[in-house]
């Protein structure tokens, strides 16, 4: 595949054109297969135009960008680890655990962990119960 830079001689429009080969465009352009889609002009050329080509700096720009990104899917996971090793599962009874919690003030504080949507979410701070959002990856994800 190839992209040229094309433009309308007609209206000025710049648009970029996807072909299997140079002389696929050629052909095309023969047949007058090749118009402006903003005018319907057939004065369409190719313009100047470098080839795309990755240098060793987007390389590197790239496999950096992998490295922090599995980073902090790394530190998340640490967190996660910590988290179901030390708190209770709730599932999506989250918002109830957490108000009983907070309500009760003869039980123990006890630490939990699981659902809630985001208008539970803000019920809950409304009612000046403490929470925190953590990404979280399930096991099965990469």
């Amino acid at each position: 595949m190839i992209k040229y830079k094309s433009q309308c001689k007609n209206c000025d429009m710049l648009f970029d054109s996807w072909f299997s080969s140079s002389k696929e465009y050629e052909k095309l352009k023969k047949l007058r297969h090749l118009n402006c889609y903003n005018c319907n002009s057939f004065k369409v050329e190719k313009t100047l135009m470098s080839p795309n080509v990755l240098n060793s700096k987007h390389k590197i720009a790239t496999i950096s960008k992998d490295k922090k990104s599995s980073k902090i899917k790394n530190k998340i996971k640490e967190y996660q680890k910590f988290i179901k090793e030390n708190f209770n599962y709730v599932g999506d009874n989250f918002a109830y655990e957490a108000r009983a919690i907070h309500y009760n003030k003869d039980k123990k504080s006890k630490k939990i962990y699981g659902n809630a949507s985001l208008k539970e979410m803000l019920e809950l701070k409304d009612e000046g119960i403490e929470t925190e959002i953590i990404p979280w990856f399930n096991d099965n994800e990469n």
